[in-house]
């Protein structure tokens, strides 16, 4: 096939690359006014208080705003392999694809919570329940928590949202790996060649096992396999529906 020019960027990824940068400066530029966007649109735990339905779509244009690690990697990975899908599938397939492997990593991101949830408060009495998410969200937003161990598994749980759109974007390397599994891919470290197809295979089980594992906290792990999983369900759909895979 025949890959675009470095700079010559499709539609969907440059409009996806600079509605996530505008979110990105509005978050900051808003929390000087008093105003926490991440709040508003970040994807909360169903049962949370501050759930609503449509930051299953909206936490995916958010980022944190703890320096630019978090938004810059996932926007390199998107125009790195997403300018390549979209070349081959056309805009509007691969805005679906995107949007698909992005609500799908929310979703099982907070199936996998749910149990999380259940196992936490099944040690805990309903007035410590009750008390928890009567006031910790106040405690939340002082930056403290609780130091008892389920109180304050459960006020995190709680309080604190999902952002990224690193979801959409595990789902765009599943699915560069899928259509091009033998194209070779430069790592970092080590400096190493490897096939995209290995590269793939690789990140998904390091996901699953920091995931099962809680190695490495504070990252949501499940949400990157849920974005890899419906990119791969979706694509096996169209494999399977239409005559061309594009």
């Amino acid at each position: 096939m025949n890959y675009r020019p470095a700079l010559n960027i499709p539609p969907v990824v440059k409009n996806l690359i600079l509605a996530n940068v505008l979110f990105y400066l509005a978050t900051i530029v808003l929390k000087q006014t008093g105003t926490d966007l991440t709040s508003i649109l970040g994807l909360y735990f169903p049962l949370s208080e501050k759930f609503r339905l449509h930051q299953f779509f909206t936490y995916m244009f958010m980022h944190s705003t703890r320096g630019l690690g978090h938004i810059f990697f996932n926007m390199f990975a998107l125009y790195m392999f997403g300018r390549v899908l979209e070349s081959v599938w056309g805009p509007k397939r691969f805005l679906l694809f995107y949007l698909v492997t992005g609500v799908g990593a929310a979703l099982l991101h907070v199936v996998v919570t749910y149990f999380e949830y259940h196992a936490v408060i099944s040690k805990m009495t309903p007035e410590n329940i009750a008390y928890v998410k009567e006031m910790g969200g106040q405690i939340w937003a002082e930056g403290k928590n609780y130091s008892e161990p389920l109180a304050g598994k459960l006020n995190a749980i709680l309080n604190t949202p999902t952002v990224g759109a690193s979801g959409a974007v595990f789902g765009i390397l599943l699915g560069f790996g899928m259509l091009f599994p033998n194209t070779e891919l430069m790592l970092l470290f080590p400096p190493i060649p490897i096939k995209a197809k290995y590269f793939v295979i690789g990140y998904g089980v390091l996901e699953l096992f920091f995931g099962v594992s809680g190695i490495q906290g504070g990252v949501a792990h499940f949400a990157h396999l849920g974005g890899m999983l419906f990119g791969y369900l979706l694509i096996r759909y169209w494999n399977k529906n239409s005559k061309r895979f594009y």
